[in-house]
């Protein structure tokens, strides 16, 4: 099934699909009613470690994505939540949609995780 990214300050749609908050952090200013998330896999997002020295930077991007693929291999909580995710984009008929609280839409985990995900053909 085809995965969509969507940022957490963005309205929900039914074209959504099953919407799945990638964040370790709520995103700030949201309330739980508004965002109508379907799941929360907070363990399949980058450890805090990595998430501060990533901040965002566009340059770091690149390096990044290694760094993370290399803690969804390593990290058995994230490993296992991966494995969850992936089940809910099998199990679905419809779209998934990675909900992300970033600014940047190009340079962020969500994208990076999309990305992962798109290569295992999931």
């Amino acid at each position: 099934m085809p995965i969509k990214l969507k940022r957490a300050y963005e309205a929900p749609s039914s074209s959504d699909g099953v919407r799945v908050l990638v964040d370790r952090i709520w995103p700030r200013g949201v309330s739980k009613e508004s965002l109508k998330m379907d799941h929360w896999m907070k363990e399949v997002a980058p450890s805090e470690k990595l998430r501060k020295w990533f901040g965002h930077d566009p340059k770091k991007y690149e390096q990044f994505k290694d760094m993370y693929k290399g803690e969804l291999q390593s990290n058995e909580e994230m490993k296992k939540q991966l494995e969850q995710l992936k089940q809910v984009v099998i199990n679905h008929k419809k779209y998934v949609t990675l909900v992300y609280g970033a600014k940047d839409e190009k340079h962020n985990q969500a994208a990076a995780l999309k990305e992962i995900l798109d290569r295992q053909r999931v």
